[in-house]
């Protein structure tokens, strides 16, 4: 009888370990709120726990890079595509085929599968309308209107050397310039006395625009749609002299600890159930499966750059450097 006990001890032992073994570990750069929906459904259906942690794009890459050795996740999800591009030149991400990536368009996804895109998200100004008529100022339609006198000190951006976002808006105004990057940097010395703070996080102006902190913002459009959803009194623009977008993307992260339920995560975020919840974000899903939600704004409608995420992750090291040389040397805290 007490062999029969040891033995099913033991067995519940075995069993418990192996449950407890059910877990994958996860960076994310997608909003908290939103990372723990998509998480905690796919927890639901498949009894994985999800262990995550929260980093701006350019926090998630230093943190890669401080882990090579030693990687402490097993999958990025979220995060502008040229970052990741960025994780698969450095070495810090591994391919994966996966099953359902076919329901991606070619062209947001890597051709040797080191990543595949989620949604894009176009870049926009936001105002909060309050703020304005009290300060009397008018909504800023372009880039240019964005660095006369009257907007001085009136916008938060995030900093371009923790902020995918905000690099993003770095190759945008390249690409408004004409590929001219002296004429771009001479307009960011020009936008940075308009600039008020620069963040860390891409959607931190944002949420201050909301709060009334700041007047005017300027980040990814989703961020801004969900925000004035929620109730806050902003308007929306996307800048009518042209606009880039973050493709937003994952990654498997090369020698994680949890690979195989890594690539059951990664199966799962590209299935209909995880697109469903992804396009319930204002965003514009990429997936065919997903349905979409009625933004009122439309990609067709934009006057979007001739975007190259290749060029821009294998141009980054050098624009960043250009950009704390010239413009700002380090975000605030």
């Amino acid at each position: 009888m007490k062999k029969f006990a040891l033995t099913l001890a033991l067995v519940a032992m075995l069993c418990g370990s192996a449950f407890a073994a059910e877990v994958v570990k996860a960076y994310t750069t997608m909003e908290e709120p939103l990372a723990k929906a998509l998480f905690d459904a796919f927890e639901e259906e498949t009894g994985i726990k999800v262990e995550w942690v929260r980093l701006s794009g350019g926090e998630a890459i230093a943190r890669l890079e401080a882990e090579r050795a030693n990687p402490q996740a097993s999958i990025w999800v979220g995060g502008v595509g040229t970052q990741h591009i960025e994780a698969k030149l450095r070495g810090l991400s591994t391919p994966y085929r996966s099953r359902v990536a076919s329901s991606i368009p070619a062209r947001y996804r890597d051709p040797e599968n080191y990543w595949t895109g989620l949604y894009v998200g176009p870049i926009a100004f936001c105002m909060n309308t309050e703020r304005a008529k009290e300060l009397g100022l008018a909504m800023p339609k372009s880039w240019a209107d964005l660095i006369k006198p009257e907007y001085a000190k009136k916008v938060r951006v995030a900093h371009p050397s923790t902020s995918g976002t905000a690099y993003n808006m770095i190759t945008t105004v390249i690409r408004i310039n004409g590929g001219d990057e002296d004429k771009a940097f001479a307009y960011f010395k020009e936008l940075s006395k308009s600039v008020e703070q620069f963040t860390r996080s891409g959607s931190a102006p944002g949420k201050s625009c909301a709060l009334g902190e700041i007047p005017i913002a300027i980040g990814y459009l989703h961020d801004q749609i969900k925000l004035q959803r929620e109730g806050a009194k902003i308007e929306i623009v996307i800048p009518e002299d042209g606009t880039g977008f973050e493709t937003a993307s994952m990654s498997i992260l090369k020698d994680g600890p949890d690979p195989l339920n890594a690539k059951k995560l990664y199966d799962w975020v590209l299935g209909q159930k995880a697109m469903d919840i992804i396009a319930r974000w204002y965003v514009i899903p990429l997936s065919k499966l997903a349905t979409p939600t009625d933004t009122g704004f439309s990609l067709d409608n934009m006057n979007l750059v001739n975007q190259d995420d290749q060029w821009d992750a294998a141009n980054k090291e050098r624009l960043l450097e250009r950009w704390n040389a010239e413009i700002s040397t380090a975000p605030e805290k």
